[in-house]
């Protein structure tokens, strides 16, 4: 726990950063990897943004902007919210990126190491709030461990969902949500 004098420290520490990064903007990152298929933001994306509001306003991480990834797995990096926040890294115009936690971050724990040094070597700070990393805080010997984690968790969702499909391929129940040209859908029945 802090005390009121450590927070208060902080704050000012980063309201001075902030000044020095003039025109510089904190991005506040979220992603989801299933869309809930609403054309509005999702309730999870829209809570990782409370969060990380919070978090920025607490500790004068302003201005701030949100870019996220609504339906996108965090094994891809072609995903629109992130290739836009990188835009804006190469461009200069980062000083910070906070997101909710590793697995927001990436699936892909080699790629996720490759981009924290990136972001070292441009100077932008980047703190994932859940997990307490914070890149000017130095070195985080867990992180690595976290992402190698989060990796493995997708590929072992990847293997269980294969085997779901393929079990029921060899029951001779569709795979697929729409029926083959020609066919119809069983009313009563909709594994038919």
């Amino acid at each position: 726990m802090h005390n009121n004098n450590q927070s208060a420290a902080n704050v000012q520490d980063c309201r001075k950063e902030a000044d020095m990064n003039n025109n510089k903007v904190t991005i506040l990152y979220s992603r989801l990897s299933k869309d809930d298929g609403e054309d509005k933001i999702s309730n999870s994306i829209k809570n990782q943004q409370d969060l990380l509001e919070d978090y920025a306003e607490r500790h004068g991480f302003t201005p701030w902007i949100h870019k996220f990834d609504d339906g996108f797995t965090g094994t891809r990096w072609d995903r629109p919210g992130w290739q836009e926040l990188m835009t804006m890294v190469e461009a200069d115009e980062v000083s910070c990126i906070c997101i909710k936690d590793s697995s927001r971050f990436a699936r892909d724990y080699i790629r996720a190491g490759m981009y924290r040094e990136l972001f070292r070597e441009k100077n932008v700070r980047f703190i994932m709030v859940n997990d307490g990393y914070d890149s000017f805080k130095g070195d985080d010997d867990i992180t690595p461990f976290r992402e190698i984690m989060s990796e493995m968790y997708a590929r072992d969702t990847s293997i269980k969902i294969k085997s779901v499909v393929a079990a029921k391929g060899k029951s001779g129940k569709h795979i697929s949500c729409s029926a083959p040209y020609g066919y119809k859908k069983d009313s009563n029945d909709k594994t038919k």
